[in-house]
């Protein structure tokens, strides 16, 4: 009785840790942004999606990407699909991912998203992101946040001039014109998720 109890435990847990699957309705979170107020995706009731990004100070794959993340949010928020970056690492496990640190970081580099804390790591399993960067598309319908691309920035973890398929834009841009984006998942790469 007690290897049955087991295996449908470990089963449960290999399932819960999934994460979302494209078609997956995402739920929404209140998390604090570097300015001290929560932010959660409903606050954005003209938005037609999101760009979720789980991203972090401290990853090198991360910091090769602020600039393109940053560029997403100029070229989409104001078409409707506003960047939402999340730091999913545990503060106690690494330094450097402190909230003060995400505020100081947001300042030198010029975000014009949110950089949310997920404090006590509730947000990310849900989502199933595993590496730093790991990006979800979302596309709001009546149903709510439908996830509609998984995966990484573009086919060049490091460097962006270098890139000949950039998947994030690809997807958008689908979404943009009332359709579906040809690749909808793809392996994130970056460094793995810092908890104790």
């Amino acid at each position: 009785m007690k290897t049955i109890l087991i295996l449908i435990s470990s089963l449960f847990i290999f399932t819960h840790n999934h994460g979302y699957k494209v078609g997956d309705i995402a739920t929404d979170f209140s998390l604090y942004n570097t300015n001290g107020e929560k932010v959660s995706l409903a606050d954005y009731a003209d938005a037609k999606g999101f760009i979720v990004i789980f991203t972090c100070n401290t990853c090198p794959y991360s910091v090769a990407n602020e600039d393109r993340i940053i560029v997403f949010d100029k070229k989409y928020a104001a078409k409707g699909y506003p960047v939402i970056a999340i730091n999913p690492n545990d503060p106690a496990a690494i330094s450097g991912e402190q909230l003060i640190d995400m505020k100081t970081r947001a300042a030198e580099k010029g975000f014009t998203f949110p950089y949310l804390q997920d404090k006590g790591q509730h947000i990310y399993p849900k989502y199933g992101a595993t590496k730093t960067p790991h990006v979800f598309t979302l596309e709001k319908q009546e149903k709510g946040n439908v996830v509609q691309y998984i995966g990484a920035i573009d086919d060049s973890s490091r460097n962006p001039e270098k890139a000949t398929q950039r998947y994030v834009e690809e997807a958008v841009d689908a979404l943009l014109a009332g359709q579906l984006p040809k690749v909808t998942y793809t392996k994130a790469i970056g460094c793995s998720i810092k908890t104790l």
